[in-house]
């Protein structure tokens, strides 16, 4: 049985441990409401620059024809950029590691195909660092803040690789911020671009000055931009929103803790205090 200096020792490391997942739940929580922030006002430009690209793509195949660029060419699928966006830190639940089974899952989909991966954020680097998968590059540190520059660059290098041939196809996987209970696993196509549903149906009633292949090729770079920034944008807001959550659960449990300790310290104290009585009545029965 632990003595009592061995149980408030453990209560007050249960109490500190207590301090820091409520705090770390308050940071996560602020952090949270400017990621959402950030979320909720990216989802309507994409929509409406996915619908602006349909509405051309559209205009286009009905005045002239099929459109050709290189960021719409489909070929045979032999080599596989895959975009993985992980967490920057850890203690945020099962937030990374749903990421990495569903990369595991697409790479087990792909047993005949070359898949390398692009990793951000420094979890994604420290796991993958210890696998056997190709690995094309690395960015550490670019989660934390979300910035458009970081999204171009990534996006500038996957359509170059895309282009120069080195990759057929290119994906992204990242956590998909649904709500604060709620992150969603995703891996979607990247390249090449798949025209939007409105293309298919005459799109929206649009009218551009500027002709529709000059248009496209400002509209596609910039698409993959773009989803590349939105994705960053989700998985910085899913992994908020996981830590708050695994934090919040964590200072319950130290509550629990504390209060299952603090009733057997008092159980102890108690057993002692009787013990110390029993032994002083029986010493006085004695000496009379």
């Amino acid at each position: 049985m632990p003595s009592l200096i061995d149980l408030r020792r453990r209560i007050r490391s249960v109490k500190n441990t207590e301090q820091i997942t409520k705090a770390m739940k308050m940071v996560s929580a602020a952090k949270l409401r400017r990621a959402q922030q950030a979320v909720v006002g990216a989802r309507p430009y994409a929509g409406l620059l996915e619908d602006m690209l349909g509405s051309v793509l559209a205009t286009e195949t009905e005045e002239e024809g099929a459109f050709s660029h290189p960021l719409l060419e489909r070929r045979e699928c032999r080599k596989v950029q895959l975009v993985v966006l992980a967490g920057e830190k850890g203690l945020c639940g099962s937030f990374n590691s749903n990421v990495f089974k569903a990369v595991q899952g697409f790479v087990d989909g792909r047993p005949e195909q070359q898949v390398e991966l692009e990793l951000l954020g420094r979890k994604a680097v420290d796991f993958y660092q210890r696998r056997d998968l190709a690995v094309s590059g690395k960015w550490d540190q670019v989660l934390g803040r979300v910035e458009v520059g970081t999204a171009e660059a990534v996006a500038e290098k996957a359509m170059q690789r895309f282009s120069d041939g080195q990759a057929d196809e290119v994906w992204i996987a990242y956590n998909r911020f649904k709500g604060v209970l709620s992150q969603q696993p995703v891996v979607e196509q990247v390249l090449p671009i798949i025209p939007p549903e409105g293309a298919a149906d005459g799109g929206s009633s649009y009218e551009y000055e500027q002709p529709a292949q000059q248009l496209l090729g400002a509209l596609l770079p910039r698409r993959v931009v773009t989803q590349v920034f939105l994705a960053m944008l989700e998985s910085a807001s899913a992994e908020h929103a996981a830590r708050m959550t695994a934090m919040d659960a964590a200072t319950r449990n130290a509550g629990e803790v504390l209060e299952k300790l603090t009733l057997h310290l008092n159980r102890v104290r108690q057993a002692s205090i009787t013990t110390e009585i029993i032994e002083i009545v029986s010493g006085t029965a004695a000496q009379e």
